[in-house]
């Protein structure tokens, strides 16, 4: 099942190769923007957004694993 969600969004996520050549990066020059918003109320919107995606993934895979497994009201 795909998630509709992305992880970490709001956070960036360098390679350990770009983390070290970050260190020896004086001027600023390897410096990346990540995740711009027009405004802080956007910002926050998308991450709620995002959230509530993540919340709604959890819940459909765990009512999809619920619907597996045998039912213990069966057995009676």
């Amino acid at each position: 099942m795909k998630t509709k969600y992305v992880p970490n969004q709001l956070f960036a996520e360098p390679f350990f190769v770009e983390g070290l050549a970050s260190v020896l990066d004086v001027g600023g020059l390897l410096r990346k923007d990540y995740n711009i918003s027009e405004s802080e109320q956007e910002a926050d919107r998308k991450a709620l957004q995002n959230d509530w995606r993540a919340v709604g993934d959890d819940m459909r895979v765990s009512i999809s694993k619920y619907e597996c497994e045998p039912s213990a009201t069966a057995l009676v």
